[in-house]
């Protein structure tokens, strides 16, 4: 399944670039919004790195479901001889490199814009642990909506409202990491983000062979 997913990226290009293209508008709009001091930056970065992850993140779940369903893919993989856990596994695998892919190149980016630093190796645990949990769910999610219409619509509407612990987690330590408090501070909430991981991991896997069959 991942080897699938990364092959059909490799040919067409159309999913990450088009995911780089949507965080790139979206933190340009923002630095122009944004023209404040140093100290007011840094209390509102972390949030615009996670609203951009994000809603870049759905765009990419959206589509990469769509294109399994617009082709006949899904209907084919469901009747192959594989546990529906290893679908979740490589959907959601493939989901997570483009997302992280697009995080990765966020960070410079953020940096450039903003004159403020952002690329850490507690910054990338952070995004990574962001990363694993929403795209979990996201994949879940986005396999039980991607039979709707409304399906672009839908899946924020569903996902947001979900994830949002995971995502106050990811905001919060993202948030005391580039102020530079105290490091017991960031730790804590990387420590719940972890928990939060683990648990819709879990969930995501156990519960996806019921939403493809329905």
């Amino acid at each position: 399944m991942i080897r699938k997913d990364l092959q059909v990226e490799a040919r067409s290009r159309e999913l990450v670039g088009m995911m780089m293209l949507f965080a790139l508008l979206s933190v340009l709009i923002f630095s122009f919004a944004l023209e404040l001091d140093i100290v007011v930056r840094q209390d509102v970065i972390g949030g615009v790195l996670w609203v951009t992850v994000v809603f870049t993140s759905i765009v990419g779940l959206s589509r990469s479901l769509a294109a399994e369903r617009e082709n006949g893919s899904i209907d084919a993989l469901l009747l192959a001889p594989i546990p529906r856990s290893a679908i979740f596994m490589g959907k959601f695998l493939a989901n997570t490199m483009f997302t992280g892919a697009v995080a990765l190149f966020l960070l410079p980016l953020m940096t450039l814009l903003y004159n403020v630093t952002v690329i850490s190796l507690p910054m990338l645990g952070i995004l990574a642990g962001g990363v694993l949990g929403f795209c979990a769910i996201g994949t879940l999610l986005a396999a039980m909506t991607v039979q709707t219409r409304a399906r672009e619509a839908l899946l924020p509407v569903v996902l947001l409202p979900i994830a949002l612990p995971l995502l106050l987690s990811a905001v919060r330590a993202t948030s005391a990491l580039i102020a530079g408090r105290d490091p017991v501070e960031w730790q804590g909430w990387l420590g719940i983000l972890v928990v939060m991981d683990m648990a819709y991991l879990a969930l995501s896997a156990v519960s996806f062979r019921y939403v493809v069959e329905e």
